[in-house]
């Protein structure tokens, strides 16, 4: 190694450093603005601490807080250090474990000591407050090496026990490093880490919630507390995710379900959505809308078992890859008044279908199809159910059965971009329709998987081309490229909806699939004679009916489109001499298609008005003496403060208007 470094900067610029340097020292060469503002160095591509020295000659990238993808992932992991240290310093004799960073912030597992309870929710204020004077001391962190035999040494003396087991079980041969926190606390931890504490904001955190944890997440090891918390780079962050929480708490589709008497779960059926008369109209016109829209693009409808032979999912993959996700059924169960076993050992398995595709194969396999009869578009509202573990159970989003809007395309080498294609392109209407904006990813090869090399090239290439030719490979699109997140038997394309507050979230998606075909030797007679593999097209648009409806709940805070509401116009008397009047108003309503209610109770028109605006109804037509005598409506529309007085012809016409599905306007 020569005296002087050469390290390369963004610029193209280089400059020589003595051996020994560091990041921080670059920086303070350049300028004292830059060394004031890194936070962390990016050496040959890597994340590294500020101080740690370099290897040998490098390219050099300083990050500082503009990074902020960067810059957020080392201060949420600073974070739980910090919340470590807060809780030892409070509770000696806590024992500590994993604090990883998070999407929007961190966590930390620890043990309480024998002389407390677990730690709880009254805790958080006393930790929050030792977080911040660790933050204001400024304790700079620093990096060190250890062997083994002496960091599990010390981990023991401490009473570190689950540390000792970690630091005991890692590779041989892996460097094992701790983080100083000043001179009085330490975590082993490969960092990177910021320069000192001090470089957090005391006012960008809050600790949110405590919940139990088991170590290693085993529940059959010691039961930890979990504290998360939510960090950011400064108070206005903050402040920005605070408030989105609780519009997301008031959007809440769990809350807004109840109060529009939309749907409901119990513990008979866990996982599975007791739909109302009001959610089932949503699902209605969903799927009435999504017909029409299979329909126009050539695809034909099927209808598929529930239940399939075990064999079957060996045959396809799925038993190997999901089986402990899988439903499964003996197809022989002795008579119940028989004694012994309920189950018999000579029994043949046979399980739930946790989706579709298998099926679909089968039905293509009927008789013989030639490369005229392609594409065959098969779509199916299919049934699915998979084991969800419990805890991961969350109202609509998270479900064990659920209907996808499923479809699967059997096509030509040569069909496959242009369908790919059309396939975006139909999205594109449905997801605007909607008044979505999205993104669109390609997820690439996971590392493990079934097919080759060469087909796995061929058909991520294929969905690249169709993306471009549909003009969607595009900023504008948010068009990125995600790899090793590909399904085990297909490339993927992924489209992540933004909602009203800015949430993403994943639902349609198109596989191109040579695998599966080839399982279940499924095969058309080509323009030679002989027999071609299809390549089967996976596809779906809302991913799946519950979530999708949730989605859309929490998207529109519960106030609907009008064509999609459960109810979309009430109509409520002030005077009961009204009610003839009403009871013609609404069959006029009903005679034009509205989804309409009346109210004629004993009731102030004040209370009434409330009550419907509570269960999101859009459109209100308050009837009182002198609209019965005028042929008239006060119509109040559903988030407006004023309303407008209409001839009832008209009114019921701009209902009418509102009430239309997007794809049938015009």
């Amino acid at each position: 190694m020569s005296e002087l470094l050469k390290i390369s900067l963004p610029d193209g610029s280089v400059r020589e450093m003595p051996t020994g340097s560091t990041p921080a020292d670059v920086a303070a060469a350049i300028g004292p603005g830059l060394a004031k503002a890194a936070i962390a160095a990016k050496v040959d591509g890597e994340l590294r601490d500020l101080n740690r020295p370099f290897d040998g000659d490098a390219e050099l990238a300083l990050v500082t807080s503009r990074d902020e993808e960067e810059a957020l992932e080392l201060a949420r992991h600073d974070y739980a250090h910090v919340l470590a240290e807060a809780v030892q310093a409070l509770w000696p004799g806590t024992q500590i474990t994993f604090g990883p960073a998070t999407d929007d912030g961190f966590y930390y597992d620890v043990m309480a000591p024998a002389s407390r309870e677990p730690f709880g929710m009254d805790d958080l204020p006393a930790i929050e407050e030792k977080m911040r004077e660790i933050i204001k001391a400024d304790k700079p962190l620093t990096r060190e090496a250890w062997s083994r035999e002496a960091l599990i040494d010390t981990w023991k003396k401490q009473g570190e026990h689950f540390k000792a087991e970690w630091a005991a079980e890692l590779p041989d041969g892996e460097e094992l490093t701790v983080y100083w926190s000043g001179e009085d606390w330490m975590d082993m931890c490969r960092g990177p880490h910021l320069p000192s504490t001090g470089k957090l904001d005391p006012q960008a955190f809050k600790l949110m919630r405590v919940a139990g944890a088991y170590w290693r997440g085993d529940q059959k090891n010691a039961q930890l507390t979990r504290i998360y918390g939510t960090g950011w780079l400064n108070k206005k962050q903050l402040q920005g995710h605070l408030t989105r929480l609780e519009e997301a708490a008031k959007r809440d589709h769990r809350k807004l379900g109840r109060e529009m008497d939309l749907f409901h779960l119990q513990e008979e059926a866990h996982g599975s959505v007791f739909w109302h008369p009001n959610g089932y109209k949503i699902w209605r016109e969903l799927e009435a809308y999504m017909r029409r829209a299979i329909d126009a693009a050539g695809y034909q409808e099927i209808k598929t078992p529930q239940v399939m032979d075990a064999r079957q999912w060996e045959q396809s993959g799925h038993w190997g890859k999901y089986r402990e996700n899988m439903f499964v059924i003996p197809d022989e169960v002795p008579n119940t008044e028989d004694e012994g076993e309920i189950i018999s050992g000579d029994a043949d398995w046979m399980a739930l279908k946790p989706m579709n595709c298998p099926a679909h194969v089968l039905v293509f396999k009927q008789g013989i199809t030639s490369y005229r009869d392609l594409p065959l578009r098969l779509y199916e509202n299919g049934c699915c159910h998979r084991n969800e573990p419990h805890g991961a159970l969350h109202g609509l989003m998270r479900v064990r059965q659920f209907t996808q809007d499923d479809a699967h395309i059997f096509c030509r080498e040569d069909q496959i971009v242009s369908e790919v294609r059309a396939f975006c392109e139909l999205a594109d209407r449905i997801y605007k329709d909607f008044g979505f904006t999205y993104e669109i990813k390609l997820a690439l090869r996971p590392e493990q998987r079934f097919g080759s090399d060469e087909d796995w090239d061929k058909a991520e290439a294929e969905l690249r081309q169709a993306v471009v030719d549909a003009g969607m490979a595009t900023e504008e699109f948010g068009w990125e490229e995600l790899p090793g997140e590909g399904a085990f038997y297909a490339p993927k394309l992924e489209w992540h909806l933004t909602d009203a507050i800015g949430r993403t979230w994943q639902v349609g998606t198109i596989q191109s699939d040579r695998v599966l075909p080839e399982r279940l030797d499924a095969t058309y007679i080509g323009e030679d004679g002989e027999k071609h593999r299809p390549v089967m097209l996976h596809r779906a648009i809302f991913g799946s009916y519950e979530r999708f409806i949730g989605i859309l709940i929490e998207h529109f805070a519960g106030r609907l489109p009008a064509w999609l509401a459960p109810v979309q116009a009430v109509v409520a008397t002030i005077v009961s001499d009204a009610d003839p009047y009403a009871k013609e108003v609404a069959a006029k309503l009903e005679a034009a298609g509205i989804r309409v209610e009346t109210d004629f109770r004993n009731e102030s028109i004040n209370y009434k008005v409330r009550e419907h605006s509570v269960a999101k109804v859009p459109y209100i037509l308050v009837l009182g003496k002198r609209e019965a005598e005028e042929g008239t409506v006060a119509l109040r529309t559903l988030g407006e403060k004023q309303q407008q007085f209409l001839p009832v012809e008209e009114a019921i016409a701009l209902v009418t208007g509102a009430a239309t599905a997007p794809d049938r306007n015009g």
